[in-house]
C-alpha cells in the first residue's frame, strides 16, 4: 500500500467525523479489526463492536482535526489530532494498520488525561 493510499484512509476518517458518517467507518475497517481505544481499555473486536463504538463516538458530535503530517511505515500509517467537542480538546495519537486488501485490522489510540484541554 502507497503512502498516499494509507494517508487518504486518514483523510476518510476524519470526514467519518465531520459527516457522521458511520459508511465511511465500515468501509475502512476489515471484518476482523480490532480497535483499541485508548490503548490499554478493552478491544473492540470485529466489524460489528467497532460499528457500535463508532456510532457512539459520531453522535457525540465530536469532530477531528489534523495537527500534523501523517507518518507511514510499513503496513501502518500514525497521526496527531485533536478530537473538538465544544470547548474541550483532546491531542491523540492513531495508528492504523494495514491489510493487503487496504484495509484497518488493528487501530491503537494513544492519549490520557493529561492530553485533555
Amino acid at each position: 500500500m502507497e503512502p498516499s493510499e494509507k494517508i487518504a484512509v486518514v483523510q476518510r476518517y476524519v470526514e467519518a467525523f465531520d459527516k457522521q458518517d458511520i459508511t465511511i467507518i465500515k468501509d475502512m475497517f476489515a471484518a476482523d479489526a480490532k480497535v483499541e481505544d485508548p490503548v490499554g481499555t478493552d478491544i473492540h473486536d470485529g466489524i460489528d463492536a467497532i460499528v457500535a463504538f463508532y456510532e457512539n463516538a459520531l453522535s457525540s458530535g465530536a469532530k477531528l482535526r489534523l495537527t500534523g503530517a501523517c507518518r507511514c511505515a510499513g503496513s501502518a500509517v500514525a497521526f496527531p489530532f485533536q478530537v473538538v467537542m465544544g470547548d474541550n480538546t483532546i491531542d491523540i495519537i492513531d495508528v492504523f494498520y494495514f491489510n493487503d486488501a487496504g484495509k484497518v485490522v488493528d487501530m491503537k489510540a494513544y492519549w490520557g488525561a493529561e492530553n485533555y484541554s
